[in-house]
């Protein structure tokens, strides 16, 4: 089994490559689908959520205020952070547990999709990280048109991250995401095909 990440700075095209990826033949393991598992209501991890940022991030149906909390941490790096430690452990544990269950079933390819790899993960745990990139204007305008933010919270969320710079040296494979959705295909059909021969 080739074991694959594939992160990119928000609004990069990401999810675009993973749904690819996901109709070509890979088994894909989504990093916020896992968070939202996680932090499903009645579990630990919103528990420990509540205990650390108070009540007021839960909403009346017992689920997570994802918007309250994001402007919370978005504020405060310390805040951030604190976050990171109560999730990301959690989350990396249920990965581990769909990969292997994968592997059982005798997967080819596994593509974790990670958006903060080289933030909070580990690049050298995986036989190959593919890299999704677009210029900070582009995703900018992403987050505005598609996601409905502010521009200075466009601007907050992209700073939030390590950029794509410091990425693209570490990456095995970067799909450039600055044009269409043809383009992108392309040029993500290209890396597909290279892990193919890989595994």
């Amino acid at each position: 089994m080739l074991n694959v990440a594939l992160t990119g700075n928000i609004a990069a095209g990401k999810s675009a490559v993973a749904e690819l990826f996901r109709r070509w033949g890979a088994t894909v393991l989504d990093a916020d689908a896992i968070v939202r598992e996680v932090q499903a209501p009645g579990g630990p991890v919103l528990r420990r959520i509540a205990d650390r940022f108070g009540d007021a991030v839960v909403r009346p149906d017992g689920s997570l205020d994802r918007a309250g909390l994001r402007r919370i941490v978005m504020a405060d790096a310390g805040a951030r952070e604190a976050l990171e430690r109560i999730v990301h452990p959690a989350v990396y544990a249920r990965r581990a547990e769909l990969a292997a269950e994968a592997e059982v079933r005798g997967d080819r390819i596994v593509v974790s999709d990670i958006p903060l790899l080289f933030e909070s993960g580990d690049p050298e745990a995986f036989d190959a990280v593919v890299l999704v990139d677009a210029v900070e204007t582009v995703r900018q305008r992403r987050l505005v048109e598609h996601r409905g933010l502010s521009e200075s919270e466009a601007r907050e969320m992209i700073r939030a991250q390590l950029p794509a710079s410091a990425k693209r040296a570490r990456s095995d494979f970067v799909i450039d995401n600055d044009g269409d959705l043809a383009s992108l295909e392309r040029a993500a059909s290209e890396v597909w095909r290279a892990l193919l021969a890989r595994a």
